[in-house]
């Protein structure tokens, strides 16, 4: 299944790369076009001004009455005038008569260029106009004309229209120079706004990095010098800290000496009725011990839930397993076991050494136990589904198993299949508490041979 687009999901940095660009490009954009409009109005000038002196010429030889050239009787002298549907024309009117008079330049070729006053198009001075027309030749023209009238009452309408081609194509290169020197600004802007984003959270990343090390408990604290406005999320981190660290000292305190104020009156009850052979002592011998395993079991789980709750503590596995090895080698030497260790290398638990020898010790007791003569304990990492590491513990014995409708059961509290061998009941049911308590979890299965296989998940640095 494809996942959608989240724009929460979006780092700090794409963020800030993402809204730079499209705030880059909205500019560019709008200075493209502004500066398009710009270079259109000033060429049009330049153009207007080419236009405005035929006018000039036309109307000084309109004042002197030089009209002497037939081809070209205002003197213009520009070939184009007389060549054929050439895109440059010249046209004077006659105004203020009953039947106007209209002369034209030969490049008209007997046609007729429109008046500007009926399209519409204002004076800008009260005499003159400029506007785009459509010439004889279906060809795009500018066009200024201007109102002349001289002291005698003549009046004169000139209008001198040429190509606007030449507009469109100076435009055009323009255009093409500007959009494509503002693509290289762009790509520069997008180079530079990528060091720039990286530059900035740099501090950030060093952050997270410090960070991380204390997840792995190799550090302590977040160290390093950060920018000012960085420097209090640091503080605030190491604030937070001593504040979980002092709370789990203190907790760790008070279930200490709640197991010693529940411990010692126990044991005075033990102590009391030990010597005594009536049903009442035998049944208070009982019930205290009971009691007793209880106490021990929930204070356990108590400090196992708070060291659960630290942050920033790791531990080797290697270690830790090599000395369980050692350990229940010496308790079942009379059963001459072998014990096989097979860890993946750099292997870290994260959480206490304390809690990891807790449950791996209870596991590798239990198949010691019930072990004929083999023992193995492997390691291996993995991630789940979410990409979070996790270690998988495989403690498996050769001794006779369980059957499937037996292993849910033998997790339960207190709860023992078998009386003639020595223990509480509360072993597997510890080591399931404290996995949970750390998010992971632990689960039976059986060996290829018939034995049991113990299999242990929990979170790894």
């Amino acid at each position: 299944m494809i996942a959608r687009f989240s724009l929460a999901r979006l780092s700090i940095g794409s963020r800030l790369f993402i809204s730079a660009i499209v705030c880059s490009i909205i500019i560019l954009f709008g200075a493209g076009i502004v500066l398009s409009a710009i270079y259109r109005r000033a060429t049009e000038r330049a153009f207007d001004e080419r236009l405005q002196v035929y006018v000039q010429s036309v109307a000084a030889n309109l004042a002197s009455k030089n009209l002497s050239n037939v081809f070209d009787p205002y003197g213009l002298g520009d070939p184009r005038f007389t060549l054929p549907l050439s895109g440059w024309y010249w046209q004077v009117r006659t105004e203020g008569r009953p039947t106007p008079e209209v002369t034209s330049s030969l490049s008209l070729f007997g046609g007729r260029l429109p008046k500007l006053e009926t399209l519409n198009i204002p004076a800008h001075d009260g005499s003159a106009r400029e506007g785009y027309i459509i010439g004889p030749d279906e060809r795009r023209l500018r066009l200024i004309e201007r109102a002349i009238e001289f002291p005698d009452g003549s009046r004169f309408l000139v209008q001198i229209a040429g190509n606007a081609d030449e507009i469109e194509l100076t435009i055009q290169s323009f255009g093409k120079a500007l959009w494509t020197s503002f693509g290289l600004l762009a790509f520069a802007l997008g180079v530079t706004t990528i060091f720039q984003v990286r530059f900035g959270l740099l501090p950030l990343s060093r952050l997270s990095s410090e960070i991380s090390a204390i997840r792995r408990g190799s550090s302590d604290h977040v160290g390093g010098k950060f920018p000012d406005d960085i420097s209090p999320v640091a503080d605030e981190i190491n604030l937070l800290l001593d504040v979980n660290r002092d709370i789990l000292a203190r907790a760790r305190t008070q279930v200490g000496n709640l197991a010693h104020a529940l411990k010692t009156p126990l044991s005075v009850l033990i102590n009391e009725v030990s010597d005594a052979d009536t049903p009442l002592a035998q049944k208070v011998l009982e019930q205290t011990g009971i009691m007793r395993d209880q106490v021990n079991w929930h204070l356990d789980r108590a400090r196992a839930a708070a060291r659960a709750g630290a942050i920033g503590v790791a531990t080797d596995i290697g270690p830790a397993v090599a000395g369980l090895e050692r350990t229940f080698l010496k308790i079942y030497s009379d059963k001459n076991l072998v014990i096989e260790t097979v860890l993946a290398p750099d292997l870290k638990f994260r959480g206490e050494r304390q809690d990891l020898e807790e449950m791996l010790g209870n596991l590798v007791d239990n198949a010691c136990k019930w072990a004929r003569g083999q023992v193995t304990i492997n390691a291996s990492a993995f991630q789940d589904a979410n990409g979070h590491p996790f270690i998988v513990f495989d403690v498996s014995d050769d001794g006779p198993g369980l059957p499937p409708e037996k292993r849910t059961e033998v997790i339960k509290r207190g709860e023992r299949l078998d009386e003639t061998v020595p223990g509480t009941g509360l072993g597997l049911s510890i080591v399931a508490d404290l996995a949970k308590l750390y998010g992971g979890e632990l689960s039976l299965d059986s060996t290829e041979n018939g034995g049991l296989r113990a299999l242990l998940r929990l979170p790894a640095v």
